[in-house]
């Protein structure tokens, strides 16, 4: 799958968005143009901060992005419990 551009390989290593979707890191779900879409560009700029920012491992990765993926999901239905109870 090839998505690089110049949005994306001046940002993170040649290669590093590829092998992050191979890793299921990444699970984009639409391309404009070859180019991630925010949200998922968003998604990659955070494991690049945490492997080079922070040097988190390739087994820690998927541990960090399914612990905030659990609490957007929780944030999310707190919000929708909340509209409710003023519906």
């Amino acid at each position: 799958m090839e998505i690089r551009t110049t949005f994306i390989t001046t940002d993170f290593e040649a290669g590093a968005v590829e092998a992050w979707i191979a890793a299921g890191w990444l699970l984009p779900q639409e391309f404009e143009e070859n180019r991630l879409s925010a949200i998922d560009f968003a998604r990659a700029r955070l494991i690049n901060d945490l492997q080079s920012t922070f040097g988190v491992n390739d087994e820690g990765i998927p541990l960090i992005l399914d612990l905030i993926d659990q609490l957007h999901g929780v944030r999310r239905a707190m919000r929708e419990l909340l509209q409710q109870r003023r519906a």
